[in-house]
């Protein structure tokens, strides 16, 4: 039987100073391998923007709010936290989706 609880999905713009960008990048890239690693992780994701320079876009997907707040509590993510709030043009844009499905891993990915 597929799994139907409904997962947690988040994208996040992340606009940088110019000169922060590859910083941000950086960070965002060590992170990603700790995160995946988490419980109730499912992606973690981060890339440049095709269309607007400074600018990256992560992707996540969770099982739920404990598993994202048990992320926000890791000391690593702090730490990129931290660093992002001198690296930031602008406020990061954060939209939350929850969503669930009869289309397992295995059906989407044939």
């Amino acid at each position: 039987m597929p799994d139907t609880k409904a997962k947690l999905f988040l994208f996040a713009e992340i606009q940088t100073k110019p000169e922060h960008f590859d910083d941000a990048k950086a960070a965002l890239d060590a992170l990603i391998p700790l995160t995946l690693d988490e419980p109730g992780c499912h992606v973690f994701s981060a890339f440049a923007s095709k269309d607007r320079s400074n600018t990256l876009h992560l992707f996540e997907c969770f099982d739920d709010e404990e598993a994202l707040t048990f992320h926000y509590a890791q000391d690593y993510t702090a730490s990129v936290f931290k660093k992002y709030e001198s690296w930031l043009a602008a406020p990061v844009e954060v939209t939350r989706m929850s969503a669930s499905s009869q289309v397992s891993w295995e059906q989407f990915h044939g």
